[in-house]
């Protein structure tokens, strides 16, 4: 790799970490041995939901608090807030990123009686606004596809999909596709630039649509690799 760093030996941070995708990327990365933070803008519910997810797994090493806190203490920081906040949340934290590598894996969706849709966002992604506000961090697209319900299943001891990691920064991606294969059956596979994270967010409104049709819990597979 690029960066010649230890994935599991990384503190890992994930901000709006009491969310059903943030709770699921703790538990399966803490589950792999990585010590996580729980943040959040509440520091009880960062404390308390640490504390539950640390009843699911005595072994693990989880912690709660402050979003702000998790990230000054994080080597690397998770962005799994809801996009209604993430605009704020990433301005708020801009200073504390600098020179993080900071993975955005929050998906622009909006929901009527048709189902989950693609929002437009200015920046085109909301990758692309993580790396316009925060332009002295690493910002890599990854983890947008996977789901959050099969992460927490206990019973699932093969998640068997692969999560496409985008970026600009080579070592950065290369650091993120090294954790995200911590997590059992998945490969972390290089997506592209960060300008293509686009299409990888609005792929999860179909997934969604694929997972009310089927009653199932999707996910992606590239062949021929």
């Amino acid at each position: 790799m690029a960066d010649q760093v230890d994935a599991g030996a990384l503190t890992v941070a994930v901000l709006g970490g009491t969310g059903d995708l943030g709770q699921g990327l703790v538990y399966r990365l803490a589950g792999a041995g990585v010590h996580m933070i729980v943040g959040s803008r509440d520091e009880q519910r960062a404390v308390d939901g640490a504390a539950a997810l640390s009843a699911l797994m005595p072994d693990g090493s989880i912690e709660g608090a402050t979003n702000d806190e998790a990230s000054r203490r994080a080597d690397l920081v998770i962005v799994a807030v809801p996009w209604a906040g993430h605009d704020a949340t990433l301005t708020d934290l801009s200073a504390v990123l600098v020179g993080k590598i900071v993975v955005d894996c929050v998906n622009p969706l909006g929901f009527d009686a048709h189902g989950a849709y693609r929002l437009d966002v200015p920046e085109g992604s909301a990758a692309q606004q993580a790396a316009a506000l925060l332009p002295a961090s690493r910002v890599v697209a990854a983890f947008h596809n996977v789901s959050a319900s099969m992460l927490m299943d206990s019973h699932v001891d093969d998640l068997a999909q692969d999560v496409l990691v985008l970026g600009d920064d080579r070592g950065a991606t290369d650091v993120v596709r090294a954790l995200a294969e911590l997590m059992p059956g998945v490969r972390g596979v290089f997506g592209g630039r960060l300008r293509n994270a686009g299409q990888v967010e609005a792929l999860t409104a179909n997934l969604i649509a694929i997972n009310r049709r089927y009653k199932a819990r999707s996910g992606i597979r590239i062949t021929g690799l």
